[in-house]
């Protein structure tokens, strides 16, 4: 699946520690973001001492701030200028909630962006299944201590039904390595009451559906959360750089 032996990913295989596996030029772009994302944990405990806080784009519009709570602080989406096909329309709330997914994807979190969902939500790609606040805030930090750069190169609003349907193309540059990969990818955000309730990023447009491949999203959904810190509050969040 992926181009990839699952079993070099185990943690407690010595294949998974080996550094040398980022020499393997065959990767297909998918595979390694796949490995790279599996080595979060790692790469957050080595780096998260040292490492400043990736570039922000400038928000085009200001008028896009709304209060959040006092711990979460204000909300600052900075992916405004939101690209739709031809005939899709989205309401204000559609376009907060695709300007802060952007942003989550471009590697800028903020606690402000992630009160936007339930706390029971759901984040799902191709390496973890992330159920609850617990699991899927620390996998959009978790972006932060891999990635030195990600650089969104295309994206477009599909369908403003539910879910809101988006073509993405983003690059992806690995701290430490300088190892860069493309992914495209199809994501869908689903809501209700007011809140996101589950993002789906399909690589291709496609999910895995094996109980093997479904194991390991599960196992990349606890461990990340026990490496990667999430601010406690919105001034921890700011000395991040986040917004």
């Amino acid at each position: 699946m992926w181009g990839i032996n699952e079993s070099r990913l185990h943690p407690c295989n010595d294949a998974y520690n080996n550094q040398n596996i980022f020499a393997n030029r065959h990767f297909s772009n998918r595979s390694f973001i796949f490995l790279m994302r599996s080595f979060i944990p790692r790469v957050a405990r080595s780096l998260a001492r040292d490492s400043g806080p990736i570039p922000r784009a400038t928000a085009y519009n200001q008028g896009l701030r709304t209060m959040a709570s006092s711990t979460s602080g204000e909300l600052k989406i900075e992916s405004t200028n939101i690209k739709t096909a031809p005939g899709v329309e989205l309401d204000d709330e559609q376009r907060k909630f695709v300007g802060s997914v952007l942003d989550l994807f471009a590697g800028r979190p903020s606690l402000a962006k992630l009160q936007l969902w339930k706390d029971d939500a759901e984040f799902a790609d191709p390496i973890t299944i992330a159920r609850g606040r617990k699991q899927f805030e620390p996998q959009w930090y978790g972006l932060q201590a891999a990635f030195s750069k990600i650089e969104p190169l295309h994206h477009e609003v599909t369908s403003s039904g539910n879910p809101i349907e988006i073509d993405m193309k983003s690059k992806y540059v690995v701290k430490g390595i300088g190892k860069e990969a493309i992914i495209e990818s199809k994501v869908n955000i689903y809501s209700a009451d007011g809140k996101i309730v589950k993002v789906e990023d399909k690589w291709n447009g496609k999910l895995p559906d094996s109980s093997i491949a479904n194991a390991f999203r599960r196992l990349n959904a606890v461990t990340v959360p026990t490496m990667v810190s999430v601010p406690k509050n919105a001034e921890e969040d700011a000395k991040k750089g986040n917004q």
